[in-house]
């Protein structure tokens, strides 16, 4: 039996402008285009003059903010965040950018990204006196530059962050400048622009197109950006990198309209449909994609087949989450409500249906159902990544290997269990060539690939040990 569970999630999404006298409406509008990266929470801290306030909620960035709440944050410089929880609950007390009001100035600090050593940090600093006002991880690297003793915050920033590990792309407020920083690996991308003559940062740069901001480049991996009323600064806080970013942004999370590290999104994910067409070819009457993030590679795959793309699934954007309905048959109904399948595409159709991924299977049976009830003759699920066999510990909900269908099931039990008639995935290889190389000296090209094969690009440290050569949740 297939779990009953939500999907895939990221963490979150950060945005950040100096020099401009309407930050927070940049920043309001940066988060907004980032929206898909977190629906639970939003929040933005401005700085004025000396002075730094912020406004804050649960729900999306919109009805967090109004014309009233956006009216009261004047000043000329602001950071932003929307949020997904994977570390700590979906509470007011957890959403940021986090406000912090020290003995002789204030900071705030947003973060996408998860620690894997968050735990035995917050632990030795709870230890030394250290009260928590959230149970984010997030929190953890301010209370580590509080307690430094260098005597600069740029010295007790760098400290801080040669102590966190995992996935973190920081953006940090003060009175005086603001602060970007990204970990070894560069797991979460993070670029840099400008407008008008203000520097802006953002976690996709979709943002950038949205205020017609103008792209200058990413922050590398182990590199704090300063950026103050003189300018941008960039040293590398540790010169032990080993660029791995997230293959999951190039195959889900990102907008399709984005760029990271150069390459394009949609290209990326046109390129893994076209590469799954050569490897997994089926004899079929029409092609059609999940919405939205597989839609790329249904086109790939149907340029590269010969196999005509039709719109054979429709998302209906106005409704509720579906995991929180009380049963399963108003689950049910909730995913007929999300998605429709569309009975002049499909019906006594063969059909390849294009996803993403397959996570823990659910969405696939259902989607296949629809597409069966629709009157499709025969549905072919084509998979955009490789089975996700490991959990991840770098921003995104999955943290255990039960919850991964293919970690516990072979390919065959899975093209059963969620109903389809045959069921491909696209290879290691095949995926690493269509993303391309952002980085060509590094491993898989600078990609993480540790989801599909165990290769994992760091230490585990709090969230797994090794048992028999197998990870697992500790």
């Amino acid at each position: 039996m297939l779990k009953e569970i939500k999907g895939l999630n990221e963490e979150c999404g950060i945005f950040g402008v100096w020099g401009h006298k309407d930050a927070a409406q940049l920043t309001y509008y940066g988060l907004h285009s980032l929206q898909h990266r977190g629906q639970e929470g939003a929040g933005i801290v401005v700085k004025e003059g000396k002075e730094l306030r912020g406004h804050r909620g649960l729900g999306l960035i919109a009805d967090v903010f109004g014309q009233n709440q956006l009216a009261k944050l004047t000043g000329e410089a602001a950071i932003g965040h929307v949020r997904y929880s994977t570390a700590g609950g979906n509470e007011l007390s957890n959403v940021q950018p986090f406000l912090f009001h020290f003995q002789n100035h204030s900071m705030a600090l947003a973060h996408n990204g998860n620690l894997i050593n968050s735990k035995t940090l917050r632990g030795e600093l709870e230890n030394k006196g250290t009260i928590f006002a959230s149970s984010s991880d997030s929190e953890v690297l301010a209370h580590l530059i509080a307690q430094n003793s260098e005597e600069t915050l740029m010295e007790r920033l760098k400290v801080s962050l040669n102590q966190v590990k995992g996935g973190f792309a920081y953006l940090l407020l003060t009175d005086e400048e603001m602060i970007a920083a990204l970990d070894p690996n560069g797991f979460r991308p993070l670029s840099i622009g400008m407008i008008d003559g203000a520097y802006v940062v953002a976690s996709e740069t979709c943002a950038f197109d949205v205020i017609g901001a103008k792209f200058i480049r990413d922050v590398e991996p182990g590199e704090m950006v300063r950026i103050n009323n003189e300018g941008i600064h960039s040293e590398q806080f540790t010169n032990e990198v080993n660029p791995a970013i997230c293959a999951m942004e190039y195959i889900y999370f990102a907008r399709p309209d984005s760029n990271i590290k150069g390459i394009n999104v949609h290209t990326a994910r046109k390129k893994m449909g076209k590469t799954l067409a050569q490897e997994a070819f089926v004899e079929a009457d029409v092609v059609t994609g999940v919405p939205d993030s597989s839609i790329s590679a249904a086109i790939g795959y149907a340029e590269t087949s010969g196999i005509p793309y039709e719109l054979g699934l429709i998302k209906n954007r106005y409704v509720a989450r579906t995991f929180i309905q009380p049963s399963q048959e108003l689950r049910e109904l909730g995913v007929k409500m999300k998605l429709s399948a569309v009975r002049g595409v499909v019906e006594g159709k063969r059909v390849v249906m294009i996803d993403d991924s397959i996570v823990r299977g659910t969405t696939s049976k259902r989607i296949v159902s629809l597409l069966r009830e629709a009157g499709a003759k025969e549905v072919h699920v084509r998979i955009g990544c490789p089975p996700l066999k490991y959990p991840c510990f770098y921003g995104i909900d999955i943290q255990t290997k039960e919850e991964l269908i293919a970690a516990n099931h072979t390919k065959e039990e899975i093209c059963e269990m969620i109903g389809a008639d045959s069921l491909e995935f696209l290879s290691v290889d095949g995926l690493v060539d269509s993303i391309g190389r952002p980085y060509p000296d590094a491993k898989y090209g600078g990609v993480t690939m540790a989801y599909f094969n165990g290769d994992y690009p760091t230490q585990l440290y709090d969230f797994a040990k090794e048992v028999k050569g197998d990870f697992v949740n500790v």
